[in-house]
């Protein structure tokens, strides 16, 4: 375990992918990360970067961009 109070996501451990690629269990939803319906730039586009940039320091090591189809709301 590590010693500080931050999350890492190397605790949750690692899968291998298509048999040659390990990552951690843990990865990172970044289908929201993207503009409105999940089209597009975000709105604040430096502030997304920095999302991305914390989910990297946390450990994660595979953003999973969800299924890739808008949605009415966030919602559903």
């Amino acid at each position: 375990m590590p010693t500080s109070d931050a999350p890492d996501a190397a605790d949750a451990g690692t899968i291998t992918i298509g048999g040659d690629l390990t990552v951690h269990r843990l990865g990172f939803g970044a289908m929201r990360v993207t503009g409105r319906g999940i089209w597009g730039d975000p709105p604040d586009v430096d502030e997304a970067k920095a999302v991305l940039r914390r989910a990297v320091e946390l450990g994660t090591d595979f953003p999973a961009p969800g299924g890739g189809r808008p949605t009415a709301s966030p919602s559903t």
